[in-house]
């Protein structure tokens, strides 16, 4: 999965928007940005277990990286989505 996401720049995006469907389907948006996200103390607990190979600490790292963008998109959307009710 993580190598056909690399070869797809849209990936994140629409992940984000799957996660969107369901906030606009009235799923908590708190929930749903804990289902996104890795903790950064959850990632260093990985990234301490000797028992992995370097390259797949790498793996780890790029994981980590892509949910943060999954979730920022995701609070963008979720931003818009507010702003735009008010605006109404």
């Amino acid at each position: 999965m993580l190598f056909r996401d690399e070869a797809d720049p849209l990936a994140p995006q629409r992940e984000a928007a799957m996660f969107y469907g369901l906030f606009l389907r009235g799923h908590s948006a708190d929930d749903l940005r804990r289902d996104i996200d890795v903790p950064k103390d959850t990632l260093q607990k990985w990234l301490g277990t000797r028992r992995y190979a370097d390259n797949f600490r790498d793996n780890l790292k790029r994981v980590y990286s892509y949910r943060k963008q999954v979730l920022a998109i995701f609070d963008e959307l979720v931003m818009n989505e507010k702003t735009r009710q008010r605006l109404q």
